[in-house]
């Protein structure tokens, strides 16, 4: 039986405990995953560099863009399979799940990901104020989309 689901209806846990702490261990997770994003982006640096040479310049138009497209490949493939969390949200013992039971693909990843910047560029301080006032703790991308972050160690 999987802890984070009702296995008849595939929604998300009902559970209050499921939701406990979850905005502090987003808040560790975003952490971790930018430090490893941020060490992804050295070797993706090094490709654009050689891409660069070999296209005789125009390789290097990707620089700009380099860190958003090492993120969002990053989550698309973290959040988008099977585990449906990145490295530091299974750290911190969280997982992404819709409302309506269906599984995280890389596009619902990627655009989770962009909302969550495009809020923050614009909503900075009310982000995490956000989820301390709407059910489970859910941040603005998350009524966006219809998704929850939730506990994997709760019953």
């Amino acid at each position: 039986m999987n802890a984070d689901f009702n296995d008849t209806t595939r929604i998300p846990s009902t559970d209050w405990r499921a939701y406990r702490g979850v905005l502090s261990r987003r808040i560790f997770a975003f952490l971790i995953d930018y430090a490893i994003i941020a060490l992804l982006w050295i070797p993706a640096a090094v490709v654009v560099f050689f891409l660069g040479i070999l296209t005789l310049g125009l390789g290097f138009f990707l620089y700009p863009a380099l860190f958003a497209i090492v993120a969002m490949a990053y989550f698309g493939l973290t959040m988008g399979g099977p585990s449906q969390a990145s490295v530091g949200m299974n750290v911190m013992g969280l997982k992404l799940a819709r409302v309506d039971g269906r599984p995280i693909d890389i596009l619902t990843a990627v655009v989770h990901l962009v909302l969550f910047w495009i809020g923050n560029a614009l909503l900075t301080p009310f982000i995490v104020l956000i989820g301390l006032f709407t059910d489970r703790g859910r941040l603005l991308h998350d009524l966006l989309l219809g998704t929850v972050m939730m506990r994997r160690d709760v019953l």
